[in-house]
């Protein structure tokens, strides 16, 4: 940290955002956590705690917590926004007269807008326009990183100084801080990793073993990696933190709020019952269902998404699912191809992000 206090903002008070907010603060900047709640922030303040989300979690003295955007974001050169993705842009659009493009806005949120098909860093250039724009995503329990267990993340951005800030202000001894110029890889990883969490859930309540989700893990990086490169991504990003890492630790951990959602599911719950026994959001829910769709619009075979959209939303049985999958198409085992010329040149056509 340079003799000049890093100033944070931390939009969302949820687990992760809390989080990284103590993360900053343990690293000397001055941190600021939005909160729509006003009896929890006052609870932060107070005892610096959040009983909703981590209740045995000790938050750095030094963040305090507000309900009101302006005093949060005055000031502040990073700006973290971990909002859940159904609320995500009306969050930015609120905080939007206290933004300028001086300031780094990093999206934390792994999930997708249903219009347009939107990450949320697309989201972030759509309302502001600004330059520094970045995404964290990667194996990142928050109750771990919370624990301060050892913990790796990637932040990408086609901006180099938005990757050095975020280094700056988050990385330390038990969080490393990756950087990545795949914003759009990195960040459909973390989207996409979450619809497969729900079907390792499943698996694992119907008592399907170790080679089951080995299976399943391996299926779903080729699935990912072919949905990627059809959106004009570099398929080589999911062989890293944000692709296999986060499927890895999201499909085989009941911490994942889509696992639990999907072994609720594998249960004999229904969708209804399983989200509303874990009492968060759990993003996978809704990207099933937005991915399948998008994935038949685009011609990409994707069978688990299949499979999972027919579970979730026509009621077909968990394990009846299980069984058509296995008599889908046989195809090859490792499908990792670059993506073609003429989508990444259509993607830079309509300004998206570069690989």
């Amino acid at each position: 940290m340079s003799d000049v206090t890093m100033r944070v903002a931390v939009l969302g008070g949820g687990s992760f955002g809390t989080a990284l907010a103590s993360i900053a603060a343990d690293n000397g900047a001055r941190v600021c956590q939005w909160l729509r709640d006003p009896e929890l922030a006052a609870q932060i303040n107070c005892e610096h705690r959040n009983g909703r989300y981590l209740p045995d979690y000790a938050i750095n003295p030094a963040v305090t917590a507000s309900t009101e955007m302006a005093e949060v974001l005055e000031g502040a050169k990073l700006v973290l926004v971990a909002i859940p993705s159904q609320a995500f842009r009306e969050v930015v659009r609120q905080a939007r007269p206290w933004l300028n493009a001086e300031q780094i806005l990093v999206s934390t949120t792994k999930g997708i807008q249903e219009e347009g098909f939107k990450l949320m860093s697309q989201i972030l250039e759509e309302e502001t326009g600004f330059a520094h724009i970045g995404v964290i995503s990667g194996p990142n329990l928050a109750s771990e990183v919370a624990q301060k267990q050892l913990t790796a993340t990637v932040i990408a951005s086609d901006d180099p100084e938005t990757r050095t800030c975020v280094q700056t202000a988050l990385g330390c001894d038990y969080f490393r801080v990756y950087a990545s110029n795949d914003r759009f890889g990195v960040e459909l990883g973390g989207a996409l990793k979450n619809l497969y969490a729900i079907a390792a859930g499943m698996a694992a309540a119907l008592g399907m073993g170790e080679n089951t989700r080995s299976m399943l893990m391996t299926r779903a990086l080729a699935e990912m990696g072919r949905f990627a490169v059809a959106r004009g991504a570099n398929p080589m990003t999911f062989l890293g933190l944000a692709g296999v890492g986060d499927l890895i630790v999201t499909c085989s951990s009941n911490l994942s709020r889509n696992y639990r959602v999907g072994y609720a599911l594998g249960e004999g719950k229904t969708l209804d019952e399983a989200v509303a026994s874990l009492g968060q959001v759990a993003e996978g829910v809704n990207t099933v269902r937005l991915v399948r769709e998008k994935a038949l619009e685009d011609g990409v075979y994707m069978p688990l998404a299949e499979g999972l959209y027919q579970v979730l939303f026509n009621g077909v049985p968990a394990r009846e699912m299980a069984r058509l999958l296995m008599r889908g198409e046989q195809s090859s085992d490792v499908e990792f191809v670059l993506p073609r010329e003429d989508v990444k040149q259509d993607r830079r056509d309509a300004g998206a992000p570069n690989d």
